[in-house]
């Protein structure tokens, strides 16, 4: 049965007086204070008695106090506020850039820069002291709204699963009290909006549920489009938010198979069904100019799902040619820009006829790689330190939510642009052009040669060879222009953006590639770039490429309106793009020495905490960790209800059920639903961590977290409700005072202490993993 209002249903269908009373009442005045009725037949509830709306109250109050208070104490960019703040700082400053979550929660915190009247102009480098111009307490307390909102959500759900009063206070008393819950509030990142969009949506599943004897009401289609609209909301902040989309799903597959099998219900009306619920469930301008000119600098994205951006490094290949590395990078990098320019033998007959080329500052043109420097010789100790700088820079960006970029090889010099460059005309990239790619920071030339790939070994390695004045033919590529997304097939000039291309090596023939196989960690971890020698592999969509952006101070700045693409092709790209650098964010043993990575197996149990910021003694320190009650009572949880419903299919089996307690009655529909939804919701926002091949921390544990705390109430409700009312409240008192005791104990992580951390890890260090002093 999809929920207990379905009970309800499917009793008036069976000849109960519409106008009956409800199967079972509210017995609040007989002192169990519990709201039995699995969904009233009456249009709305009761109004709620004082006592919820002050304990509602109450809740929020608490829940604004905790996650507010001394928020601005620490005036440094503490954990990853170093990569949220930054992508902020994009949207305000309109910077076009790729990250691997989707957008909404970074729009967000862009907003509340600017109603902090943050310019985006701070860096927001890890352990840096905010500048006074940076207003970080506003911009973190709108963070903490997010997180305080769990709270009256969190009551307002238990109430809908029909949880008495007490266990809903106490599960919101759990949400409120949980110090990883708080401290996660706290700070300029996306986990207090994933959380409240995650409460947010689940509260509307139950609301929409607990109406499904009242189809098509206005009621009705107010919850069912406020559960569509939650769930775009909460898969818009990050990725994980499309779990709570599968189980919200999977009732609507159960719950459309359930009215399925109502032979009563005419064809039509299950139809509206249907598209009722497929109805439901159903940035930045660039500024570029538009088309391709000898001399440009530029970035090329790989046009394949997922594909990143053509990218090179000081690194070498440890076999093979043991040439400079050319990998695909999914984030925005120094390392990504690329000059275009004409083969030797070509600059040779212009130099002759134009004289030599002057050289110049910005962007791109036609003299442009004079601006060029050569390469430092791979033994020389330029070379050694942009190597290390590159590496250092490179392993950082498996951490999560972390793409950080690499250290450059040294810039070019600027130098004026002089009459001699603006003389010389302007020539335009056109199909079956031969041309070379060279790397803008360390002067390499894009090459492939005959040696077998890095990892794909059918395949040709390409590589980043000589400079500005040596290489040689395997330098030299054939541009092949596929089509144009706005201007059909039949096109000639490359445009930013819209045109689609390959670029075919002079020499072998084999087509330009970068596919989802990525380097070992020698590489970073980034996506094999090789050559495919193939035949017809024409039209695979991995072996073509598009001009992401590019510079040239030659040439005007396009309209927006010439950039347009297909907003389904747009929105497909993007997402899968996404996803791929999500899941490549993998786990460097190496380059986590504080522990910060953790498995989801230590995760239930809270084996593990995240150290926030430095640990100095004099530091103010923030430790990452739950309140222990209530994360191993949540897990209990799991295994008493598993064991209640083996306990009473077993009763139920040997002929034990009661008039109000068997498997067709309204009690059990709801102990059934409650139980089944809230086991989906952890089950499914923790076991995909453990196939997953990225890099995981603790904190992707918190929304399936939320599940089992709500489930704990319930079993704990379920269990007290057949003991006296004294015990019952005294049990009650008992644990809301116990959670609130051992969040105060631990409270100093959660808000900051600036004295030694072995002080405080004396008495607080639970278990041995945990990594307090």
């Amino acid at each position: 049965m999809s929920s207990y209002a379905d009970m309800e249903l499917k009793q008036r269908r069976k000849g109960r007086p519409a106008d009956a009373a409800p199967l079972l009442v509210d017995d609040d005045a007989s002192g169990k204070d519990k709201l039995n009725v699995p969904i009233s037949t009456a249009p709305t509830r009761p109004a709620p008695s004082n006592v919820e709306t002050y304990s509602l109250y109450l809740l929020t109050f608490l829940a604004f106090a905790t996650r507010f208070a001394r928020i601005g104490w620490s005036n440094k960019v503490v954990w990853d506020e170093a990569h949220f703040g930054k992508f902020g700082s994009h949207y305000i400053k309109r910077d076009f850039y790729f990250d691997v979550h989707p957008p909404l929660g970074k729009t967000l915190i862009g907003l509340a820069g600017l109603f902090a009247g943050y310019d985006g102009s701070f860096d927001f480098e890890s352990g840096k002291e905010y500048p006074p111009n940076v207003n970080y307490t506003t911009m973190r307390m709108f963070c903490a709204l997010w997180g305080a909102l769990m709270v009256p959500v969190a009551y307002l759900t238990a109430r809908e699963l029909k949880m008495s009063r007490w266990a809903a206070f106490a599960a919101a008393s759990m949400v409120l009290f949980d110090n990883a819950y708080t401290v996660i509030s706290r700070f300029i990142l996306l986990d207090s909006m994933l959380l409240f969009f995650t409460v947010l949506s689940f509260y509307c599943f139950t609301k929409f549920a607990n109406l499904q004897n009242q189809p098509f009401s206005l009621d009705w289609w107010l919850w069912l489009v406020n559960t569509g609209v939650s769930l775009g909301l909460v898969s818009s902040v990050k990725w994980v938010g499309f779990f709570v989309v599968a189980v919200v799903g999977l009732y609507t597959l159960e719950n459309l198979w359930d009215l399925f099998g109502d032979v009563t219900m005419p064809k039509a009306t299950y139809i509206k069904h249907w598209v009722a619920r497929i109805v439901r469930l159903a940035g930045e301008q660039l500024n570029a100019p538009l088309e391709l000119a000898y001399g440009a600098k530029f970035t090329l994205k790989n046009f394949g799902f997922g594909g990143g951006l053509l990218h090179s490094h000081v690194q070498t290949y440890p076999h093979g040619s043991k040439q400079q590395q050319v990998t695909c990078y999914h984030h925005k990098d120094a390392n990504n820009d690329w000059f275009i320019v004409k083969t030797r033998e070509a600059e040779a007959e212009d130099d002759a006829k134009y004289g030599s080329p002057a050289k110049v500052t910005k962007g791109g043109s036609d003299a442009a790689m004079d601006a060029v420097p050569d390469a430092p010789p791979a033994e020389s100790p330029a070379a050694a330190d942009g190597a290390a700088k590159a590496e250092a820079s490179d392993a950082a960006a498996s951490k999560d939510d972390a793409p950080v970029a690499e250290a450059a090889a040294p810039a070019a010099a600027e130098t004026k642009e002089t009459p001699a460059a603006v003389d010389r005309p302007i020539e335009y990239v056109r199909d079956g052009d031969i041309v070379r790619l060279v790397h803008a920071s360390t002067g390499k030339n894009l090459h492939s040669h005959p040696v077998a790939g890095p990892v794909t070994k059918n395949m040709n390695e390409v590589s980043g060879y000589g400079n500005r004045t040596v290489g040689d033919s395997n330098d030299y590529w054939v541009v092949e222009i596929v089509d144009d997304l706005s201007r059909g097939k039949k096109v000639d000039v490359i445009h930013t953006l819209t045109t689609r291309l390959r670029l075919r090596h002079k020499n072998s023939g084999c087509l330009l590639r970068s596919h989802s196989v990525n380097l070992p960690q020698w590489g970073f971890k980034q996506a094999e770039v090789v050559c495919d020698k193939r035949k017809d592999r024409n039209s695979d969509i991995n072996n073509m490429w598009n001009i992401e952006n590019h510079w040239n101070d030659r040439l005007p700045k396009a309209d927006a309106s010439h950039f347009k693409s297909q907003f389904l092709k747009d929105f497909a790209h993007l997402n899968v793009a996404m996803w791929t650098s999500n899941n490549a964010l993998v786990p460097d043993p190496d380059k986590e020495p504080d522990g910060l990575t953790s498995s989801p197996s230590e995760w239930p149990l809270m084996q593990v905490g995240i150290r926030m910021c430095s640990w100095g003694d004099n530091d103010i320190k923030f430790y990452m960790l739950g309140n222990p009650l209530v994360w191993w009572g949540a897990i209990a949880s799991l295994g008493a209800y598993a064991a209640l419903w083996a306990l009473y299919h077993a009763k139920f089996q040997r002929k034990m059920a009661t008039a109000d307690w068997n498997l067709n009655s309204p009690a059990w529909a709801k102990f059934i639903f409650a139980g089944k939804w809230l086991v989906a919701g952890w089950f499914l926002h923790y076991v995909p961590f453990g196939i997953m091949g990225r890099v995981t921390y603790l904190h992707h544990y918190f929304p399936a977290l939320y599940f089992t705390i709500l489930l704990a109430a319930f079993v704990l409700d379920h269990v007290l409700d057949m003991t006296p009312k004294v015990a019952r409240h005294v049990a009650w008192i008992a644990v809301i005072a116990a959670v609130t005791g051992v969040f105060a104990y631990f409270a100093p992580m959660t808000f900051g202490f600036d004295w030694p951390a072995n002080e405080f890890a004396q008495g607080r260090s639970w278990m041995p993993t945990w990594k307090l002093g």
